[in-house]
């Protein structure tokens, strides 16, 4: 517990810089699709930020016309376009390049076509705005675009972490917390899967308020004081993390499919996907772990104090973590 609460102290400092929006991850995406010859059916669709698109503009390479899109219009959650390309060259050694991504914190994934059926994806971010498309990379490319993202989304949403963390506060028992953690990943991997292959069809506003709603449940199973008797998550430790994992899951469906998936590779993307969640879940469990054990030894005094008070420590941040839930849970629902 003692290093559990040390490691909070830091989770707190990183969720003060992005409480107000639990999902950083609103990523951009161009699919450039051959359609015949040399034209190329291009679909462009910008995430928006305060009900407006972002400034971004995808540029195809020299030679192809038009090279910039026209007219955005709204479509859900983000702005789009659609046009035909035509490139007497092709696409293959040509650039792609999303003027003014380096001035903004989201990414752009781009899938192309080099001829039917040869597909490549490559993951575009503010560091690196732009690249020469090679030749095709096949499964790997997949693996590498998809991967990356879905660690990008799990470490970029607070919600999600913040419910992996509760979790890691409740559940002492070194093999309950195992089991825990699996059936929340099994759970989340089964409802990803459903939803983004379209079996079921939930609205992604009350699925996020349902989210934060799972947090504000757990952080109230911390609050509770001793002697009231086992806590829900105590008596059924995985089946509190499977119930609420689906609902997680759904979360990610609904970022995926905004994101959108490569026609034809849905279930290699959908793998990578959801394996790059996984990983970037066991690093935040690691890095939770290790700054606990760290800031125990650098400050042992105060962490100690914090200790030595029973659960009061646990019960306030409890409340800080309940409370910032509750306020994401009111805008979502005041959203629907």
């Amino acid at each position: 517990m003692r290093l559990v609460l040390a490691a909070l102290i830091v989770l707190l400092a990183l969720v003060a810089g992005g409480a107000a929006r639990a999902h950083a991850l609103d990523p951009g995406y161009l699919d450039l699709r051959i359609v015949e010859g040399q034209a190329w059916r291009v679909l462009w669709r910008v995430p928006q930020s305060g009900g407006r698109a972002l400034d971004l503009v995808a540029v195809l390479p020299e030679g192809c016309s038009p090279r910039e899109p026209g007219a955005l219009a709204i479509d859900g959650a983000t702005y789009r376009t659609v046009w035909v390309a035509t490139c007497p060259k092709g696409l293959e050694g040509g650039s792609i390049v999303i003027r003014g991504l380096e001035a903004t914190l989201t990414d752009v994934l781009v899938r192309y076509e080099l001829t039917p059926g040869v597909v490549g994806t490559r993951r575009l971010t503010a560091a690196e705005p732009g690249f020469t498309i090679p030749e095709p990379q096949g499964l790997r490319g997949i693996a590498v675009t998809y991967g990356a993202l879905g660690i990008g989304h799990i470490l970029a949403g607070i919600d999600h972490l913040l419910f992996v963390f509760l979790l890691l506060l409740l559940v002492r028992d070194r093999w309950q917390l195992v089991g825990t953690v699996t059936a929340f990943t099994v759970a989340h991997s089964l409802s990803l899967a459903a939803a983004t292959l379209g079996w079921i069809v939930v609205p992604a506003l009350p699925v996020e308020a349902v989210v934060a709603l799972s947090i504000m449940f757990l952080a109230a199973e911390l609050v509770r004081p001793e002697g009231a008797g086992l806590r829900w998550t105590e008596r059924f430790p995985w089946t509190v993390a499977f119930g609420f994992g689906l609902l997680h899951g759904l979360g990610f469906a609904s970022a995926l499919l905004d994101i959108g998936l490569p026609q034809g590779d849905v279930v290699p993307a959908l793998l990578f996907f959801n394996l790059g969640v996984e990983a970037g879940q066991i690093l935040f469990i690691g890095f939770t772990l290790v700054a606990g054990v760290l800031l125990a030894r650098v400050y042992p005094g105060a962490i100690a104090s914090i200790a030595l008070r029973g659960r009061t420590g646990a019960r306030v941040m409890a409340y800080g973590i309940g409370s910032l839930a509750a306020a994401w849970g009111i805008a979502r629902v005041a959203a629907f």
